[in-house]
């Protein structure tokens, strides 16, 4: 007996008088891959959420030689402005054209004489740069893709220039990668460990999967109970509800797994009530597997008999 239901045509009956005892490590194990297979349907649940991006940006340029120039300037006007000096003193003051004093004292900040926007040079895309912006946020950050669509848009600019363009964009918007959500076999693992030995990790996740997954918290209740039931041997007393509990739960794999024990009943009742189990048998039953291998398969009864009493 390797477990409940391990395979359709297993005898359920012992010979003679002896009882049939169900192995509990196969039966453990029998639910563990259940709960692989229930954890791995249910992963989607606790996948997290895209993470939601900023809206990108670019960066401050550092300011040009001429803008400096301009912001000095009208500075300069405008302090002797509000000083009360007319134009032929700030002209006389500054030793500047009188028209490019005129144009400075008329500008009522720097950057209606340069063009730009503070700490920005103009360049060929500037006109289209909340375009660009809006699709780069979007997703869309390949370059000759971009380039594409602004000549489409009737924009006349090279594929280098908006190269350049999305590569400081790259840099200044790095992509923010969601946290990884745990694998289905560490979750699995997780579910299956006893609570006094977990992390305080494992517990958080558990704790967090649990309060996202409604089915993952009922999986968890009924896989407590199970182990709980299989350490302690409370099989007589525990074995018919648990089965029930589990057939009528919305979870298709404890449900076959409770099928599986309904059709081995007597040995699993056993297995789960009596300190006396196969588990030895099947020790013994790999390490005649191990030996056979040892030989390529090809030892028969008379030779692994030998080797059994040599190795003994």
């Amino acid at each position: 007996m390797t477990g409940p239901a391990a395979t359709p045509t297993e005898p359920t009956a012992a010979p003679g008088n002896a009882t049939q005892v169900a192995d509990r490590y196969h039966l453990w194990k029998n639910l563990a891959d259940a709960t692989e297979r229930l954890v791995k349907r249910l992963r989607s649940q606790w996948n997290p959420p895209p993470a939601k991006k900023p809206a990108a940006t670019l960066p401050d340029r550092p300011e040009g030689g001429r803008a400096r120039k301009a912001r000095e300037l009208h500075a300069a006007v405008h302090a002797l402005m509000n000083k009360g000096v007319n134009h032929t003193g700030i002209v006389r003051e500054l030793g500047k054209d009188p028209k490019t004093i005129r144009k400075y004292m008329r500008a009522a900040a720097p950057e209606e004489l340069t063009g730009d926007t503070p700490g920005r040079r103009r360049g060929i895309l500037d006109d289209h740069t909340a375009y660009l912006l809006a699709r780069f946020s979007e997703g869309c950050t390949s370059a000759d893709r971009l380039h594409q669509e602004l000549t489409e848009r009737g924009v006349k600019v090279s594929e280098r220039t908006v190269r350049r363009f999305v590569h400081t964009l790259k840099k200044n918007n790095p992509l923010t990668a969601n946290p990884p959500a745990p694998t289905a076999r560490e979750v699995t693992t997780v579910v299956l460990t006893h609570p006094d030995h977990r992390s305080e990790d494992d517990r958080t996740t558990l704790k967090e999967l649990r309060g996202h997954c409604p089915d993952l918290d009922a999986a968890h209740t009924l896989i407590g109970r199970f182990a709980e039931m299989l350490v302690h041997l409370q099989g007589r007393e525990k074995l018919e509800q648990w089965t029930t509990d589990a057939e009528l739960s919305a979870l298709p794999e404890l449900r076959g797994f409770a099928t599986g024990l309904r059709k081995d009943w007597n040995a699993v009742m056993a297995g789960l009530s009596l300190h006396w189990n196969s588990g030895p048998v099947e020790g013994h039953v790999n390490r005649l597997k191990m030996i056979k291998r040892q030989m390529y398969g090809r030892a028969k009864p008379d030779l692994l008999r030998k080797r059994v009493l040599l190795c003994t």
